[in-house]
This record gives C-alpha cells, structure tokens and sequence, in this order.
C-alpha cells in the first residue's frame, strides 16, 4: 500500500501537523498508559486503554508525514498500513503487532468480556512503551519544530 493507494480510497487526506495537535495528542497518550497501568481495572479495560495510546501515537506519526486517516469504517487497520508509510520499514513489527491487538480489542469493545489475559496485557504494555519511544524519537529525529 502507499500513500497515493490511500489517498485514492479516501483513507487519508493530506494535513500539516502543528506542534499543539501533537502536544494535545501527547497527553491523551500519557492519560491512556496511566489508566492502563490501574491495577483496579479489568484486564480487557486495560488493555483498550493502553490500544488507544498506540492509536494516537500512529496518529502522531501520520500526521508528521503529512496525512490524517479519515473518519470511516475500518479507520483503525487504516492508521497501522499508515504506519509503516510514516516511520519506515522499521515500524512494520510494531503495525503487525498492533493490527493484531486491534481484532482484539473489538471483540473487548463490541463483544465479550474477560477475553484479555495478564500476559497479553503485559505484552502490549511492553511493546507500547517501545512504540512511544521510537514515535518520540522519529519525531524529534525527523520533524524537530514538532517536539
């Protein structure tokens, strides 16, 4: 997939970033990691909460390169085949993983309850934790009048 691909279907448009669109979508992230480290939550809340980090992370490096995912059915898969498009090859480990995190996440939101297990929320904790850090450093790196 690439932009032009996206751009196309309409899955994203084309956007300037600002440093206050990141900074704002920097502390829902520092918000959504805090909730998610609750330990009287349950582990499906937890594991959404800690999601929605990652997804405004995604956004945070989408819109450095210029694009915004719309608003549509199917948006979230959209913003991990984002992903990779942003930040490089690199980031292909991360937009797999999180894509599978996302089939997970809907059957949480949408569907059943009790279906995260602590280890899974551990590994998503973990590899978010790893996300922010290479986003924040991408960022820095690529688009430093952002930071």
């Amino acid at each position: 997939m690439t932009w032009q691909q996206l751009l196309r279907a309409r899955r994203v448009q084309r956007h300037r970033a600002t440093k206050s669109e990141l900074d704002s979508l920097r502390a829902v992230v520092e918000r959504d990691f805090a909730d998610a480290s609750l330990t009287g939550l349950s582990e499906d809340r937890r594991f959404a909460t800690a999601y929605n980090g990652v997804l405004q992370l995604a956004a945070m490096a989408i819109a450095c390169a210029g694009y915004r995912v719309t608003a549509r059915q199917g948006h979230h898969e959209t913003a991990f085949a984002a992903l990779e498009l942003a930040l490089g090859p690199p980031a292909a480990r991360f937009a797999k993983y999180f894509n599978t995190c996302r089939r997970k996440r809907n059957l949480v939101d949408y569907n059943f309850a009790n279906v995260v297990t602590e280890t899974e929320l551990i590994e998503l904790l973990k590899e978010a934790a790893e996300f922010r850090t290479a986003v924040e450093e991408w960022v820095t790196r690529n688009h430093p009048h952002l930071v």
